[in-house]
Order: C-alpha cells, then sequence, then structure tokens
C-alpha cells in the first residue's frame, strides 16, 4: 500500500467501511435469500474487526486483512472486469490506496519497484486548499469547482511514459467537524474564494486536524497518454522564452507516450523559401537535433543528397516515410539518404512537413533504430499534434523574423528588399556565433561594379518663397498688432504704447528688406515678450476687444504667430513632394522587374532619388549592361511622369510652386559601402567620391559663361560628361518625342566648371504637358488636404 502524506493536512483520515457495513446491513434483512445470505456471510466475518466500522489509524490492519477487504468491496470491483478496469480504494489527494484491480496491478509492476506514484504537478499548497474545498463543497454545500484534471504518470515496461487521468469517488466518505474546527459564515467563505494563494488565511479558517474524513474512496484511471502528451507538447515544445524551451528528452518523451516507441527520437529543421534550404533552428540549435542535418547548419533542398524523395514533400507537403530503411537503400535511387540514415543506427523514419496557408515552415524528424516501428499506418498520428506544432514554428519563425529585425535596425538601418538578403545572412551569421564569442564584430556590408543613377525634381525657388511666405505672415501680425493699439483707449500705460506701436512700425519697414537670417525669432520673441503681455492685461473698449478677440484667434497653435501663408505653402510642399514621390514609389515596383537594384529616395525641397545596379547586388541573376540602358530610359520617363503629374497639380495648390527636374549620368562603375555610423550607404573610395560631390554641387549650378541655372521649370536637364552618353540619351529623346512626351527642340550646352569637376555638359528638354483637359480628372484642394492627412 502506497503511503506518504504531506507535512499537513484539515484532516485527521480515518479509514472506515461503516457506509458499505450499513448497505450490508440493509440487503441482510431483504427478502431475496441469495443476497441476503450473501450480506450476513460478511457482516460475520467483519463481526471481528470493530475497527472495519469505528475506523482504521493502524494501517498494518489493512495489509493484514486485504482478502476481507476484497470480499466486502467485491460488489464495487467485480471480477468480471478486473483485468480491464484501473480501479483502486484510496483517500482522494493523498497517496493511500490499495485493494488494487488486475490490470492496476500489472500496471504498477511494468513500472517497476523503485516507482512512487504522485498526481502530477501537486504539491503541499494544492492538497491542503484542495481538502479544505472538499469541506466547502460537503459540509457546507457550496458550489464550488475545484478539480482540474489530475494525472498520474506511470512508466510502462518499454519505459515509454503513460499518462493516466485520475477520476474520484466520494460515495463512501463522510467529512465531520472537531472541536478544534472553526464555524465559518458566508463572508468568511467569499473571502477564502478571492485568496487562493493565502495559505495562512486557509489555514486559519481550517486548522490542521480540526475536521475528520472518514470512510474510504474509490479512484479510478482511464489510460489519456496520447491527449495528456499533446497537451504538454503544447506546454513545453518551442516555448517563446529561449531560456525556458524544452529539452530535447522532454520533447522525445513526449512524442514516444504518443507512439508507443521507446527508442523514438525526435529532431527538427526550419525551411527557408528565400534560398530553398533546410537549416537548423538558430534558437534551439543545441537541444533539438537534426537527423537530415547531422552536424551541418543547412543543406540546399535540391541536393543531390535528397534524390527524389523530398519531391512529394516540398511541392505536395505531405509526409515522407520509410518503414525499413535496409529496404529503402535497396529499392530507392536516393541510396545517400538512406545510407546516410542507416549510418547513425536508423532503420525506420518519418519526414513530415509542418505547413501554415500553404507555406512549408519546417520538418519534423521521427527516427527508430527498428524496422517498421514507423510507418505510414502510425504517421497518421502526427496529425494530432501537427496544428500545435504549426502554431509554435510560425511563431518561432516570426519571432526569429523581428530578432533579425532589431539586428538590422540597430546595427544598420532600414533596408531596401534588394539588398536585404546581405544584411540578413550577416545577421544570421551574428546568430550563429553568438554561442562561441561575445564580442562579435559586425561586418561592413559593401556591393562593388555598381551603376549609379541619380535623379531630382527640386521645387524652384523654395527657399525665396518661403522667406517671401514669412514676411508676408510676419507684416500681417505686425499690422493686426498695430491696429489694435491705434484704438486702444487713453489711459496710464500712454507712453509705453507709444514706445510699442513706434518699435512695432519700425519692424514692419524691416520687412521691405531682404529677410534676414534670424529675423522671423527676432519678432516672434519681441511679440510673446513685450506685446502680448500688455494685450492680456490692459483693459479694452467693445470694439478692441474684437480685435482682440480676431487676432489671437488667428494665432496658430504651435507656435503662437500668424501662420496663414507659411501653412499655403508648406501644404503645397507636401502635396508636391507626396504626389511625386508617390509616383516615383509605384514605377519603381516596376523597375525592380528589369534587374533587381537598390533604390533610395529622399524628400527634401523637392524629391531625389539613388539608385545602383549590378551584378553584385543581385548575385543569382546573369547582368548585362543593357539592364543599365533599360533603367536609364525608365528614369527618364519616370521623371516625365512625374512632371506631368506635378502639371495637372499645380492649378488645385494653395500657394502656386514650379518645379525643376535633373538627371545625373555617371557611366564609370562604382563601389557603395554601408556606413556603420552614419547607417546609410555612400560611394566607397576616393576616386568615386567625385560622383558625390557632382551630385551635391549640380542641381544650383550655371550654364558655362551665363548666369541662367541649367535647370529650368517644366524641363528635364541631363548631365553628362562622356560622348557615348550624349549618344545614349539623345536616342532616349528622340524616342519618347516620337511618343510625343517630349517636345521637338532640345538645349545642348555646357555647365560651368565645379570645385574640381570640369568638362560637365548638359542636354535640356521640355516636357509636353498640353494635355486634353478633358482627360485629366480635376483636383480640389480639400482633395489634396485630404490625402494629405
Amino acid at each position: 500500500m502506497d503511503r506518504l502524506l504531506p507535512s499537513e493536512s484539515p484532516f485527521e483520515t480515518i479509514i472506515s467501511f461503516h457506509k458499505l457495513i450499513e448497505s450490508f446491513e440493509e440487503i441482510a434483512l431483504s427478502d431475496v435469500d441469495y443476497r441476503s445470505n450473501y450480506a450476513k456471510a460478511i457482516l460475520k466475518e467483519v463481526e471481528a474487526y470493530p475497527e472495519f466500522r469505528t475506523g482504521i489509524r493502524d494501517y498494518s490492519i489493512i495489509k493484514d486483512n486485504e482478502a476481507l477487504i476484497k470480499n466486502i468491496t467485491a460488489d464495487l470491483f467485480p471480477t468480471a472486469l478486473t483485468n480491464n478496469e484501473i480501479k483502486a480504494i484510496t483517500i482522494p489527494f493523498q497517496n493511500i490506496s490499495f485493494n488494487y484491480t488486475e490490470r492496476f496491478k500489472k500496471i504498477l509492476r511494468n513500472a517497476g519497484d523503485e516507482f512512487y506514484m504522485e498526481i502530477r504537478d501537486f504539491d503541499d499548497h494544492q492538497f491542503y486548499i484542495n481538502n479544505c474545498c472538499l469541506i466547502l463543497a460537503y459540509y457546507y454545500n457550496q458550489k464550488i469547482d475545484f478539480n482540474k484534471p489530475f494525472f498520474y504518470d506511470i512508466p510502462d515496461e518499454g519505459g515509454v511514459e503513460k499518462h493516466y487521468r485520475i477520476l474520484y469517488n466520494a460515495d463512501f466518505m463522510e467529512i465531520l467537524p472537531t472541536d478544534k474546527s472553526v464555524p465559518l459564515t458566508q463572508d468568511d467563505i467569499d473571502l477564502l474564494f478571492d485568496n487562493y494563494n493565502d495559505i495562512d488565511l486557509w489555514k486559519s479558517k481550517f486548522p490542521p486536524g480540526s475536521w475528520i474524513l472518514k470512510g474510504f474512496g474509490i479512484v479510478s484511471l482511464f489510460d489519456a497518454t496520447t491527449e495528456s502528451a499533446i497537451s504538454n507538447l503544447k506546454s513545453n515544445l518551442l516555448k517563446p522564452d529561449s531560456k525556458t524551451v524544452a529539452s530535447n528528452d522532454i520533447i522525445e518523451n513526449i512524442f514516444r507516450s504518443i507512439f508507443k516507441i521507446p527508442s523514438l527520437k525526435v529532431g527538427f529543421i526550419i525551411y527557408n523559401p528565400e534560398e530553398e534550404k533546410f537549416i537548423r533552428p538558430i534558437k534551439f540549435d543545441n537541444q533539438i537535433q537534426s537527423f537530415l542535418l547531422k552536424t551541418d547548419q543547412e543543406v540546399d533542398c535540391k541536393n543531390a543528397f535528397f534524390g527524389c524523395s523530398f519531391e512529394n514533400l516540398l511541392n505536395n507537403k505531405e509526409p515522407f516515410t520509410i518503414s525499413n530503411v535496409k529496404k529503402f537503400i535497396e529499392e530507392s535511387s536516393s541510396k545517400k539518404l538512406g545510407e546516410h540514415l542507416l549510418k547513425q543506427g536508423i532503420q525506420s523514419c518519418v519526414f513530415a512537413p509542418v505547413v501554415k496557408d500553404g507555406h512549408l515552415l519546417g520538418v519534423v524528424e521521427l527516427v527508430s533504430e527498428n524496422p517498421r516501428d514507423l510507418n505510414s499506418v502510425n504517421a497518421t498520428k502526427l496529425e494530432l499534434v501537427l496544428p500545435y506544432l504549426t502554431d509554435t514554428i510560425d511563431r518561432y519563425n516570426t519571432d526569429m523574423q523581428h530578432q533579425v529585425e532589431a539586428i538590422i535596425q540597430r546595427e544598420y538601418t532600414t533596408i531596401h528588399p534588394s539588398v536585404y538578403w546581405k544584411f540578413r545572412k550577416e545577421s544570421q551569421n551574428y546568430f550563429q556565433n553568438i554561442n562561441h564569442t561575445k564580442d562579435y564584430i559586425f561586418k561592413e556590408i559593401v556591393f562593388k561594379n555598381v551603376f549609379p543613377l541619380y535623379g531630382q525634381i527640386d521645387i524652384k525657388g523654395s527657399s525665396e518663397h518661403r522667406n517671401e511666405t514669412v514676411k508676408i505672415d510676419l507684416k500681417n501680425q505686425l499690422t493686426a498688432l498695430l491696429e489694435i493699439f491705434e484704438n486702444q483707449d487713453p489711459n496710464t500705460n500712454l507712453v509705453l504704447l507709444e514706445q510699442r506701436k513706434f518699435e512695432l512700425e519700425s519692424l514692419r519697414s524691416e520687412l521691405d528688406f531682404p529677410l534676414k537670417a534670424d529675423m522671423e525669432q527676432h519678432v516672434q520673441r519681441y511679440i510673446e515678450e513685450e506685446i502680448h503681455p500688455i494685450l492680456k492685461n490692459t483693459k479694452s473698449n467693445s470694439k478692441n476687444e474684437k480685435f482682440e478677440k480676431l487676432y489671437f484667434e488667428s494665432l496658430d497653435e504651435k507656435t503662437g504667430m500668424f501662420y496663414q501663408e507659411r501653412k499655403k505653402f508648406d501644404n503645397a510642399m507636401s502635396i508636391i513632394n507626396k504626389k511625386l514621390a508617390s509616383v516615383l514609389d509605384k514605377k519603381q515596383v516596376e523597375a525592380q522587374q528589369i534587374y533587381p537594384h537598390y533604390y533610395e529616395r529622399f524628400k527634401t525641397d523637392g524629391v531625389e532619388h539613388n539608385l545602383y545596379i549590378g551584378a553584385s547586388i543581385s548575385p543569382t541573376k546573369p547582368f548585362d549592361i543593357m539592364y543599365l540602358h533599360n533603367l536609364r530610359l525608365w528614369q527618364l520617363q519616370t521623371l516625365c511622369e512625374m512632371e506631368l503629374e506635378h502639371h495637372q497639380l499645380k492649378e488645385s495648390l494653395p500657394y502656386e510652386l514650379d518645379v525643376t527636374s535633373l538627371i545625373l549620368v555617371f557611366s564609370s562603375p562604382l563601389s557603395i559601402r554601408f556606413r556603420m555610423d552614419e547607417k546609410r550607404f555612400d560611394v566607397d573610395g576616393t576616386y568615386n567620391a567625385r560622383y558625390e560631390v557632382v551630385k551635391k554641387r549640380i542641381d544650383k549650378s550655371h550654364i558655362k559663361g551665363t548666369n541662367e541655372r541649367i535647370t529650368e521649370k517644366e524641363k528635364i536637364t541631363i548631365v553628362y560628361s562622356q560622348n557615348s552618353e550624349e549618344a545614349e540619351y539623345l536616342k532616349y529623346i528622340k524616342y519618347l518625342q516620337h511618343k510625343k512626351v517630349l517636345e521637338p527642340s532640345i538645349e545642348q550646352f555646357e555647365v560651368e566648371d565645379l570645385q574640381g569637376v570640369s568638362g560637365l555638359k548638359a542636354i535640356r528638354v521640355k516636357v509636353i504637358n498640353n494635355v486634353n483637359n478633358s482627360k485629366i480628372k480635376k483636383i480640389t484642394y480639400q482633395d489634396l488636404l485630404d490625402e494629405l492627412n
């Protein structure tokens, strides 16, 4: 008889058969002779043991009278069912049990002499409070659902752990208070219900040994191995926190319970669709093995190692099963795979795809050292666990993606898709090496022999327009203040008001001249510190109150200044930039189909873009110079479309602004390097720096020998240095003239020498914008504001 009680209990436990004896006494009085005679015979046997009725405290009595107990409980433990049912007499939650059925005895024998039966995850705290809940339910008639599922984990003869669900029958028990028990009110009971974790509170209401548990219970077990193992798998397999990931032993024990195979081993690999490779899960590198990869970190899915064996798994997402590896080697073309498995002692195996939304996430590997242990029949059991594996692995992939993104964001920046693969590779190298070295040095990302393309569409005279709107707002505000002061009633502050009026007029006069660098801040500070306090602290007549109210309502919430004209200008700038950037981004999606290339865009006083194209950016695709020429034509066409988009916007803008367009041609390949300190790409090397110098200065340069800018509104300027570039772009222009995109006239001129750069030339051509108005959708200013916001 098992017996190991927790240190404390609210019960004094007395094993008694009094309720069963009382039932026999009723049967003995019945008219059914055979039942009556049977009951009388049992009662006669029990007479010699009065403690069977009064209560047994000495557990040796139970051991010495096993036959008698078997006889008096025969109706509860039918002989015909003893090899089927798993039953015993017990005290609920206490490790006291005896009078086992034959099946129960066999289960315990197979578990071994050293096995001790305990309820899974059931500590002293739970034991004490569950016993208290028994009292609340049976003595105080409280409706309380305190019985969570309980399990015994018992190994079989092969060492496979099986899981048995526990059910209790307490019909033959009664609960009695002692003189030490504490009477409870409903308020006491409600307080207990709200404080499950306060063990001291429970002990104060149910002191140790203050109640008597008299009688016996019946425990019935049923085999819930598969359901429990699946639940354990869900809880333990691939936990989000890498520090608490279940060990390989735990996972294997779970699968052994499901498949009932003592020698079963489990492996797992992740599928990388971008590179079409199987890779070892980085997060579980030292915890979950792989029998396909063995010591490798990754393997190509199309590797000759797999032969044709995995085609069905990859294409149709169906499990691949080998019930006899030796026979597979003899009959299959994938001998390398079979030999690879056989070297590891694998005689049968199942490789099951983990799929979500039609996408392969990874492969679960189940292997055994015995032929036919694993086969296509029992492989169907994986259908029970794959849904949990799918969610877990999908969570793992998402988590890894976030970690990789975090590394990229921290060590690099937001990365364009065309070069993302190289940053991802370096991030993965970090994870692969993090267990071997604490001080991993991130490598700089370099792409060699790439061709640059640069273009911009700029707001013409944006600085002048901005200064003009600032002057208008400041003049209007100063005028409004002067009007308030002119209508102010004479009072004690008359001298001060006259002084302020003079200062306001002086500031307004200064605005007739070009705006000084600090003029805006100077006027704002003066108004806030000198004028607004006077307005707020001086009583005004009713007429002036209206002027003041209107003035303060006209102030911008953020700046505290007039902002009407600047707001129109800023909104116009934002609308133009957003519209032109959207055209460029949309066209970029098409351009990537020409050949994958790096693309970055900047919004300044207009929209700039950099493109880099070359074999090093997309090493898996053959590169030809034809792709560069295609991209150059695309760039020219796109700038034409952006010019047309602006032309259609102009009438609807709150502030009329013109744009100029520029393309810089540079035919020599260069290298770009990701600058770790600046988190951006830049050209690499002193010679290539010439390209960056030209980019920064070219749009403000003039036609050689004149004061005329090389850029002009509604025209595209193409700057180049080589005759071959001139011939190439003249062909593009001729083509677009034929398509009625560009006007027939072409301007060609030399560009003034820049610092350290000379010999530049340019072509300038106008975009045809007299588009049929019926084809252009009329856009209102409100439409633009709605889209902007």
